[in-house]
């Protein structure tokens, strides 16, 4: 079966000479693979039902849910423009076509500023609502967690503290467990284990953004706990029912 099936793919792209090529039959293909992508790329949106959640489509501060957010955003880029630390950018295909050019945090290249609220003052529709910097300090984006095959305490038993340092909120959001741990050669340290309190962490992403490894973060932050949405939480709902934590 297997090997009939090679042939009759190989003839259908290459066909051999004497044979004459069946457009209709390809063009039914390459629609119908055209027609496949195009639905999929146009149903594809910042959220879905029920919890299917971008995790990384990452909203400025105070913005309204995500269905109102698309209808409100007229993609003026003036939040983007008033950024300090360059961290939102337009999203391209992870929002699908409903979402194209609207703002998103990339947390590699900047972060949340705790002490900023510009991006809420410039918004012209309200898209971004307008509020006090006491209040966007409370809001949540998202929330950070820990990549323990990349965090250096957890996968080269190495103590670094950058993270923590680098937490803007009052109380660190980011706390350590000292622990030991066996180092390559067999010997034993002691090291600083970063854990996140998700009750303190505003997805503000500084952390990720100043994580030392280069390409892959050992912390990464992602849209789930976000204040806008009460269905894009940690826990899931059966989960919190059921008495879990």
């Amino acid at each position: 079966m297997s090997r009939a099936f090679f042939r009759w793919m190989k003839h259908f792209f290459r066909p051999p000479q004497e044979q004459k090529i069946d457009l209709s039959r390809r063009n039914v293909l390459f629609g119908g693979a055209a027609g496949i992508g195009t639905a999929l790329l146009v149903r594809s949106s910042a959220l879905g039902e029920n919890r299917t959640f971008s995790p990384s489509l990452i909203r400025p501060p105070c913005s309204v849910p995500e269905d109102e957010f698309l209808s409100k955003c007229v993609r003026c880029s003036e939040c983007m423009k008033v950024c300090p630390t360059n961290g939102l950018h337009p999203v391209l295909t992870e929002g699908g076509i409903a979402g194209l050019w609207t703002p998103v945090f990339k947390m590699k290249m900047g972060y949340c500023e705790y002490e900023c609220n510009l991006c809420s003052q410039v918004c012209p529709t309200q898209a971004i609502k307008r509020i006090s910097l006491d209040e966007k300090k409370k809001v949540r984006i998202g929330l950070a967690f820990f990549d323990k095959n990349r965090c250096l305490p957890y996968a080269s038993a190495k103590t670094c503290i950058v993270c923590e340092e680098h937490c803007p909120t009052p109380k660190k959001a980011i706390w350590f467990q000292e622990v030991q741990v066996m180092t390559p050669d067999g010997s034993m340290v002691t090291v600083k284990q970063p854990h996140v309190d998700p009750t303190l962490c505003t997805g503000c992403g500084i952390c990720e953004n100043k994580c030392p490894i280069a390409d892959q973060r050992g912390v990464y932050v992602t849209s789930v706990g976000e204040t806008r949405n009460p269905k894009n939480q940690v826990l899931l709902d059966s989960y919190a029912d059921s008495g879990g934590y």
